[in-house]
């Protein structure tokens, strides 16, 4: 399918809207505000899992690909949901975790209960010398071989120890995922996201060199294309599903071959080195200013490379793995409204189909948490033991983790400025931010010149404007210290997009007389500036 006119809306279900009074969102809380999206006017909605899981991680680990967990509601609600979001324009996008199961799924209780054909579902491997496998950490961390004395074995989890790799070199799994994606596809969703999908082909087990984790040996391996090839043939293409595969450590090269259409393999990819900007070393849990000049090149080079090579990007700041953008390259204290806004331009005006997340229309930011113990997410929870294993306080470790936290994308939705942010009436889950008395839904509709209103033409534009659909990007000021600029230009039309990434004044080293406003977060605009205001973003279409 066409994917240059969607706009895709991300949901953690368990954040959105409870109506059940027991703290965690659920679908008919989702159904209760598809007025609020239609309004807004994204085309599709993504649902983080929605299925049976002992939340290790937060439902990412699942223990029944075709049911839904009872906390959220019932088949019936999520039938509901696809046929009242039918009703408004919207499609219902769902997460498929097909690198891991649950150890808690049917297929791994049979595996362990010595069923030889469910444990060929799974990555078994011999101990080496005493030692495991292979050296290569988990990404939660700790090794990524946990041991089964009854087989004298080893299972390979890349995450947690209770997400078991599935062995995709099984023709049986694959035939099993196929039917999946068919069930869901029979219930009417009209979109799948494939979780950390290019760690799917488990290349080599060797030890990792030193210097390395070992990614290599598992990371977008060579049989990735043609398993995900199968998917589509099988099951994907006939639904004309729209799809996007998040991938982990990946390359534009790669991402460009799977998302070609002609290779049938995915829409579209998410990738994630642009949100490594502001890694100390490349280490995640560590503190600095992002690095503006990498952050540019890396958009630029996303943008022009996978139009090269006929590729299609997922755009997005947001998501429910990450801090909130507004917290981390905005400034929700001093220009709230305008460094949203601006970030909003980013995403919306590069190539690509552009994603938000849940609060980016009302301009949520991160909580505003008091200790360590605030946090729930399995990640940053063994990050702090790890900050703690280092040396650094404790004020040290939560300032972190304030700043790096998956929970700051998952806090509950702000609906009004009533307790809990009229989420839920019981406790929630996860804290609710402390500033829903001016961050919520109920407040910014009633302002004109809201961030909400802002994402509704944003949206408008990006629907009905062929350029910002299918241009092509050409890069301007690429060493500007301030100002992330380019041109868009289609079948001899052009849009001129530049975007102030600073608290400040920012000298503007282009003529932008022939050209007229379409869009920009200030209320007024000269076509003989030299000048852009704090965070002014312009969306600009030559005469």
């Amino acid at each position: 399918m066409d994917c240059s006119k969607e706009v895709v809306y991300q949901i953690y279900p368990k954040s959105y809207q409870d109506t059940t009074g027991n703290g965690l969102g659920d679908l008919r809380g989702i159904i209760s505000h598809l007025d609020h999206l239609k309004d807004l006017g994204i085309s599709m909605i993504w649902l983080n899992p929605i299925y049976p899981s002992p939340q290790k991680d937060n439902g990412y680990d699942v223990a029944d690909y075709t049911a839904i967990n009872p906390d959220y509601g019932t088949m019936e609600d999520f039938e509901q949901l696809v046929k009242e979001a039918k009703k408004r324009g919207i499609g219902i996008m769902l997460d498929m975790v097909f690198n891991h199961t649950s150890t808690e799924h049917e297929w791994f209780k049979k595996a362990m209960a010595g069923d030889e054909k469910y444990k060929n579902y799974y990555i078994w491997k011999k101990g080496k010398d005493g030692m495991l496998p292979t050296n290569w950490p988990s990404k939660f961390g700790g090794p990524c071989w946990q041991y089964v004395d009854k087989f004298d074995e080893y299972y390979l989890h890349l995450f947690d120890p209770t997400q078991a790799d599935l062995n995709w070199e099984n023709p049986e799994v694959r035939e099993e995922l196929v039917n999946v994606l068919k069930f869901w596809s029979e219930k009417g969703v009209k979109g799948f996201r494939f979780d950390v999908i290019n760690l799917i082909d488990k290349d080599s087990y060797q030890d990792a060199p030193e210097g390395s984790e070992g990614k290599e040996f598992y990371t977008d391996g060579p049989k990735v294309g043609q398993y995900l090839h199968q998917l589509y043939e099988e099951a994907l293409g006939a639904a004309d599903a729209m799809t996007v595969g998040e991938m982990s450590a990946t390359t534009v090269d790669k991402c460009a071959g799977y998302s070609k259409p002609e290779n049938e393999e995915l829409s579209m990819c998410f990738n994630f080195h642009h949100l490594k900007v502001d890694y100390k070393d490349k280490q995640k849990w560590t503190l600095m200013p992002f690095d503006f000049q990498e952050l540019k090149d890396l958009m630029f080079t996303w943008d022009t490379e996978m139009e090269k090579e006929g590729g299609w990007n997922a755009i997005f700041w947001n998501c429910h793995d990450q801090p909130r953008a507004l917290s981390r390259f905005g400034d929700p204290v001093n220009y709230p409204k305008e460094s949203a806004k601006m970030l909003a331009g980013v995403i919306f005006t590069r190539r690509g189909t552009p994603y938000m997340l849940y609060g980016d229309e009302i301009g949520m930011t991160n909580i505003n948490t008091k200790a360590i113990e605030d946090y729930i997410d399995v990640e940053s929870l063994n990050a702090a033991e790890m900050l703690k294993e280092k040396g650094l306080s404790d004020e040290m470790i939560l300032e972190t983790l304030q700043a790096k936290s998956r929970d700051n994308g998952r806090s509950p939705m702000q609906w009004t400025s009533q307790a809990n942010g009229g989420f839920t009436t019981g406790k929630p889950w996860l804290m609710v931010n402390d500033n829903i008395d001016t961050v919520n839904v109920e407040a910014v509709k009633k302002d004109p010149d809201s961030i909400y209103v802002y994402y509704q033409k944003l949206i408008d534009l990006k629907k009905n404007n062929p350029v910002l659909q299918k241009g092509s990007t050409v890069p301007l000021l690429e060493d500007d210290e301030n100002l992330y600029a380019f041109k868009r230009v289609l079948d001899g039309k052009e849009l001129l997009c530049i975007h102030n990434f600073y608290g400040k004044e920012a000298p503007l080293a282009l003529d932008l007389r022939g050209y007229d406003r379409i869009l920009s977060n200030y209320p007024d605009f000269s076509e003989e500036t030299k000048t852009l205001r704090p965070y002014e973003s312009l969306i600009l279409e030559k005469r």
